[in-house]
């Protein structure tokens, strides 16, 4: 707001002289000047090591094959980006034009013509109309020297351009690199190096812990969850028991957090814990703190079926679905009443992957192990040869073959695509829900000498079947994004043996890469994403209710026999 009228100035009263209410004024010492943190410069060596890294772990990695000159002319777009008075222009010699009357002209042309067409294009940096930087393109594949031409451009913006100083050397690799991904997939993409830590750290941890979760009851310490990855859990130790004392300091009447800080350390350092239950005596255990990847998988019981919840795919999920299921073949209360295989099957287990956006791709493979007996879970395809891998699984299902149904939505993606995708393909889940996301892309990850990370999409997940995942995404065998009568009547249609997504997943199981965009939207249209809700864990239970209704849902993908060849 702009206030009008005339400006008053204010006397300030000399040192030592009386203040309007008679006081005298103090002298007051001269503040300390403030030096302000040096400005960051722009480091030529460290920026030229890692495009030189960078360029060399793309070439032979990506999808489709690019030179060193695609991705540079790509990344420096990323100075427009931060400072739209500069633009990069690559420009090619123009030969000259000949005089048509003459004959010895034209040929003079004509050469002339050629020796330019060997002439390199000009790479040039202009802020406005000012050219501040311009040189002769190097060779379209050779890394070092496309390395060095952008730092060079980037050192000469830099000089000229204050908005690049304001937001600092990091900032001209990230918007380099975000540029030049921008021109390959949506998954490929730059970590500068703090982000990068904290990702790292994120996946593994960096302090040790024992894998508890505290909670407070009046001036007593209980434990509220019990992480399968972690010592505590192997040591026994329980839900709802009190911790009374670590390392025999009283817990009672600290408050939750306090405690939860006790219980982080170093790697491998010796933690004692005083724990307690009702009506026992307090009993001390020792641990050693790790690493405890967080835990993904959360189980609870739905009558007389088991559900997993899968938030993602870590490091030890498949560990963490061993320890669950072998908890269900062991328990006789979730055991169905008769069974004709050999050992004890479970009456169904729901595997809920909902919202679950994927992970680690091996441990769905894994997981998907502890279901199977045998068969190929994913295969994944390159252009490198390394990317190319059959991802086969063997050992024996661990449930003795107890009904399995997995619930999927719009959200689940990635690694919980491919359990997803596996376990349906080989008739040994019937997943409910709508079509999942569709990623069925891969990352290989990059370490460069900033310690920041490049994620590098370098194959395509392809199903058992044969088809691809990516933007495809799974196609159900029960839809639930059709509304209540909809799926109403494929419950009826199944508990009478046939299927009316019977059209919907065949088109899907017999779509072969490349897959026009066109056609992905005619296949997802049978069974629009949405995000999951009630009714998907309503068709669960009735499915699994009705053994007639679960065999026809597996039936309805075709098999390996009469699946279309990949």
């Amino acid at each position: 707001m702009t206030s009008t009228g005339s400006a008053r100035t204010q006397d300030i009263p000399a040192a030592g002289s009386p203040l309007p209410n008679g006081h005298p004024a103090e002298t007051q010492p001269s503040p300390a000047p403030v030096i302000p943190p040096p400005a960051p410069s722009f480091s030529v060596s460290a920026t030229r090591e890692v495009l030189v890294a960078a360029l060399g772990f793309l070439e032979p990695r990506t999808l489709e094959a690019h030179s060193a000159r695609d991705f540079c002319i790509w990344g420096l777009d990323g100075l427009t980006a931060i400072d739209p008075t500069l633009s990069v222009t690559e420009t090619h010699p123009a030969p000259p034009t000949p005089l048509a009357s003459a004959p010895s002209t034209a040929v003079a042309a004509e050469k002339a013509s050629d020796a330019s067409a060997q002439s390199p294009s000009v790479l040039t940096v202009l802020q406005g109309q000012t050219v501040i930087f311009s040189q002769p393109v190097p060779p379209a594949d050779s890394n070092g020297a496309w390395a060095e031409l952008v730092t060079a451009a980037m050192q000469a913006a830099w000089k000229q351009s204050s908005t690049l100083r304001d937001a600092g050397p990091d900032a001209l690799l990230q918007g380099f690199f975000d540029e030049l991904f921008n021109h390959l997939d949506p998954y490929s993409r730059y970590l500068a190096p703090a982000p990068a830590l904290s990702d790292r750290t994120r996946r593994s941890g960096d302090t040790g812990t024992v894998g508890l979760t505290l909670g407070q009851s009046g001036r007593k310490i209980v434990i509220a969850a019990v992480n399968a990855n972690g010592p505590a859990w192997e040591a026994g130790v329980d839900t709802g028991e009190h911790l009374v004392s670590v390392n025999g300091r009283t817990t009672h009447g600290q408050d939750a957090a306090t405690v939860q800080s006790w219980l982080e350390g170093d790697n491998h350092t010796s933690i004692t814990l005083g724990i307690s239950s009702r009506g026992h005596r307090t009993t001390t255990v020792r641990l050693e703190r790790t690493q405890v990847p967080p835990e993904t998988v959360f189980a609870s019981s739905d009558g007389p079926f088991t559900l997993l919840r899968v938030a993602s795919f870590s490091t030890q999920t498949a560990e963490e679905v061993s320890q669950f299921l072998d908890q269900v073949v062991d328990d006789p209360t979730q055991t169905a009443p008769s069974t004709t295989s050999p050992g004890k099957k479970a009456a169904g287990i729901i595997i809920d992957l909902r919202g679950d956006r994927g992970g680690v791709l091996q441990q769905a493979v894994t997981t998907a192990a502890l279901l199977l007996d045998h068969g190929v879970a994913v295969t994944t395809h390159g252009r490198n040869p390394l990317a190319n891998h059959i991802w086969a699984v063997q050992g024996g299902d661990m449930t003795n073959g107890t009904p399995v149904v997995i619930l999927v939505d719009g959200r689940t993606a990635s690694a919980a695509e491919i359990l997803a995708s596996a376990l349906a393909d080989h008739r040994r889940a019937v997943v409910i829900g709508s079509e999942t996301l569709g990623k069925g892309l891969v990352q290989v990850i990059g370490q460069m000498p900033n310690r920041g990370e490049l994620f590098v999409t370098w194959s395509r997940n392809q199903a058992p079947l044969g088809w691809p995942i990516q933007g495809l995404g799974v196609m159900p065998q029960i839809c639930t994004s059709l509304g209540t009568d909809s799926l109403q009547a494929q419950l009826a249609a199944l508990r009478e043996g046939h299927t009316l997504q019977g059209e919907a997943i065949q088109m899907a199981r017999a779509a072969r890469y490349p897959v026009p965009v066109a056609k992905i939207l005619e296949i997802r249209k049978h069974c629009p994403a949405a995000i999951g809700s009630d009714s998907d864990m309503e068709a669960a239970r009735a499915l699994l209710s009705s053994p007639a209704a679960y065999r026809a849902a597996l039936e309805s993908v075709p098999d390996e026999n009469s699946a279309p060849l990949h």
